[in-house]
């Protein structure tokens, strides 16, 4: 018995049945059925897939006034000519409102630090800047402008809180008409 349930173990039992018929025998499928349930043959279930779309997700923090919250992202694109430009966009999130744009071939940390200067210079300077973790936004040029503006750059950089946050950078992708 145990070579025929190592045998089968891979088959439905209407697959059994059907061997079981090419072989000769008259048998009721509703009998294999209850064959193959008493010797616990049932085939093994793939576990489901999952989604990611169907993971909880985190709202977006919710801020009440101009200034609380910034995000601040790249974007890549190709020239005709095949060279590739960055663009680096800056949104407030309670009013949604693009900052600054500065597109550049190569921006690195201190030209980010440059942005921030300029237009903190005129609306002031935020509370949180929300950034995903490039090599830009990690670099110690822009943690010592936050850290010396007492700007909170948020500690916890997951991919997934990038994510979920970039809703407030596609308004300004969607104007460029690009999309990162």
């Amino acid at each position: 018995m145990e070579g025929a349930r190592a045998r089968v173990r891979d088959y439905a039992y209407r697959r059994l049945h059907i061997l079981l018929e090419r072989e000769g025998w008259s048998v009721n499928h509703k009998r294999i059925w209850r064959l193959y349930r008493e010797e616990e043959l049932g085939m093994r279930r793939k576990p489901p897939k999952r989604r990611v779309s169907c993971a909880k997700r985190e709202g977006r923090p919710q801020t009440t006034a101009v200034n609380e919250r910034w995000s601040m992202d790249f974007l890549s694109d190709e020239l005709c000519d095949g060279r590739r430009i960055r663009i680096l966009t800056l949104v407030d999130n309670h009013s949604r409102e693009s900052l600054a744009i500065r597109v550049g071939r190569c921006i690195r940390g201190q030209e980010v630090v440059e942005v921030l200067e300029a237009v903190s210079a005129g609306r002031g300077c935020p509370k949180v800047i929300q950034v995903d973790n490039g090599p830009e936004f990690i670099s110690k040029d822009v943690d010592f402008w936050a850290y010396f503006r007492g700007v909170n750059l948020p500690e916890d950089l997951l991919a997934s809180t990038a994510a979920r946050l970039k809703g407030y950078i596609r308004q300004a992708e969607r104007s460029l008409g690009t999309a990162g």
